[in-house]
């Protein structure tokens, strides 16, 4: 597990990339769109693998939790997502730990982490995520 969270760390600071993965899967956008665009086209696409993402908050940890993610390092952890790869047995590290995802604008919490902010279900938030992109 060591040597492949920092491999896929060096390589999302080399990169300067938004997401890596174990099987390759590197991404350059913002927000959730990297995880949720694979998702739509494989629910399992993250199953056993393990990923690095600058940014994961509660809605990034819901929808790879579902998509049966093993491990995951975030630069930025949400306390949010960190209880949802507690409560999913998804092994972690992160950079920092914050109460939650700031907006874009740095004026509040970010759009989709307040979107699962009261959703508990893996697939209601995968639902309520994919809802709030379309209408983005």
């Amino acid at each position: 597990m060591y040597n492949e969270f920092m491999n896929l760390k060096e390589i999302l600071e080399d990169k300067n990339c938004s997401i890596v993965a174990s099987n390759g899967y590197i991404s350059f956008d913002p927000g959730i769109r990297p995880v949720i665009d694979r998702l739509n086209e494989d629910l399992y696409y993250f199953k056993d693998l393990s990923v690095a993402d600058k940014i994961i908050g509660k809605a990034s940890a819901m929808l790879l939790s579902l998509s049966g993610v093993k491990e995951a390092y975030a630069a930025v952890l949400s306390k949010a997502g960190q209880e949802i790869f507690e409560k999913y047995g998804v092994t972690y590290q992160y950079g920092k730990l914050v109460d939650y995802i700031i907006n874009r604008n740095g004026d509040g919490m970010c759009p989709m982490e307040m979107t699962v902010k009261d959703i508990d279900d893996l697939k209601e938030a995968y639902e309520a995520l994919n809802r709030k992109i379309t209408l983005h």
